[in-house]
């Protein structure tokens, strides 16, 4: 973040909190604490579609979309339940006849297929986006299935929020260059029309000392120096738009790069492994001393 800051420390620590109190010049409207709600936008999500993956055993490398729709593995004690759920939620659906895509060209965020938006909640859960408040820093968490796509989606989701930053604040100054170098074009073109009229009356009246012609000599080289100085003017605008530009593109810092992670996120093994302990030990007690328990229920019943 960069700017001339009128109101000191007061508008620094307002902005930290997304608050523009005034006092700041080229502040931004779109303040990093607002980039996690970027990640919630349909067009931002579509946009990571055809990020090309490949898994850390090599034996599946194609685009994300394509992962997160046909290459998860399903969950043996949970897939029962959705697999119900599905069905029983199917039964009370109207049919959707928006057609599913297969990528990001062919999806429309505007107008998604039921398919392709519950594809895409899944994608969000899978991406968290979040910024400390005190010093601006965002932080990017991929979870998934492989190690190796989560740190290439959390390397490549990094690089796409930066080239929105870019886009978003250069896109006037890039306007402007465009701009600039539409009108060089022009000038440019009307300086060799002037040119060239100056040159062919010059080679065509070489030898004549009338003065109507040398006025209209005298014309046509005022017009090719108005064209030319046009131009020089027009030239040094578009040499302007583009240092601004330079000036505009921002430049990021990675404190912590991506890395393949060693370790699972879930589920926690110790915890796994305790609960597993606990469920045997309480099946194996009940199972050695159920012939006790009838004999005492037995006895019991003899008894009364």
């Amino acid at each position: 973040m960069n700017g001339e800051e009128d109101g000191g420390g007061l508008a620094g620590l307002a902005s930290s909190f997304g608050i523009n109190i005034g006092g700041s010049v080229g502040q931004d409207a779109i303040y990093p604490s607002l980039y996690p709600e970027l990640f919630e936008s349909p067009e931002f999500i579509v946009g990571l579609y055809n990020i090309q993956i490949t898994t850390i055993d090599g034996e599946i490398s194609t685009d994300y979309y394509t992962y997160i729709k046909k290459h998860q593995k399903k969950n043996p004690l949970t897939w029962p339940l959705v697999w119900t759920r599905i069905k029983i939620t199917s039964l009370f659906e109207s049919k959707d006849t928006t057609p599913s895509g297969n990528g990001q060209g062919s999806i429309n965020p505007f107008r998604m297929s039921r398919r392709d938006y519950m594809l895409m909640q899944k994608i969000m859960q899978n991406i968290n986006c979040t910024v400390d408040t005190k010093n601006d820093v965002v932080s990017i968490r991929i979870t998934d299935q492989d190690p190796l796509v989560c740190a290439t989606m959390a390397d490549s989701v990094k690089t796409h929020l930066q080239n929105f930053i870019i886009r978003y604040r250069t896109s006037k100054a890039a306007e402007d260059v465009i701009h600039y170098r539409q009108l060089r074009d022009n000038a440019e073109a009307e300086y060799d029309i002037a040119m060239q009229a100056y040159s062919r009356f010059c080679d065509t009246h070489n030898d004549i000392i009338l003065q109507s012609f040398q006025s209209e000599r005298d014309k046509l080289e005022g017009d090719l120096a108005l064209k030319q100085n046009s131009l020089a003017a027009m030239e040094t605008q578009l040499q302007n738009s583009k240092v601004k530009l330079q000036e505009k593109t921002p430049a990021f810092t990675t404190l912590k790069s991506a890395t393949v992670p060693v370790k699972p996120a879930g589920p926690k093994r110790m915890l796994f492994v305790i609960f597993m302990l606990f469920v045997t030990s309480l099946g194996t007690a009940f199972y050695l001393l159920r012939k006790n328990l009838s004999t005492i229920l037995f006895s019991q019943n003899t008894t009364n």
